[in-house]
């Protein structure tokens, strides 16, 4: 069960830190990819925009969501695999050298 949690902690981790950082880098993104280049005029349906435009958002938002989610999950379980062989590295009764026969007396 606490192997359960670790991972789900991870789980959630990443993906709150990549929900977080298609949220500020996503706008950004948007801003560059759909403004006119050098200046020139442009003729839309600005309704239309805005919507394709917070498509883009939320889509990337799940993205990063799961691309957060899926990495961490792989981070976890090389902890919880290095944590588990630790244990058992330190459970394990310590080895003595083989006893020497003394010299006959």
């Amino acid at each position: 069960m606490a192997t359960l949690k670790t991972l789900l902690t991870f789980i959630l981790l990443g993906a709150f830190l990549g929900l977080a950082t298609a949220s500020y880098i996503g706008p950004q993104f948007l801003e560059w990819y759909n403004t006119a280049p050098l200046g020139a005029q442009t003729m839309c349906d600005l309704p239309k925009v805005i919507q394709g435009i917070t498509a883009d958002l939320l889509r990337y938002q799940v993205y990063g969501t799961l691309i957060g989610a899926g990495s961490f999950l792989l981070l976890g379980i090389v902890f919880v695999v290095s944590r588990s062989k630790k244990q058992k590295r330190m459970q394990q009764p310590p080895t003595t050298p083989p006893v020497q026969p003394g010299p006959a007396v």
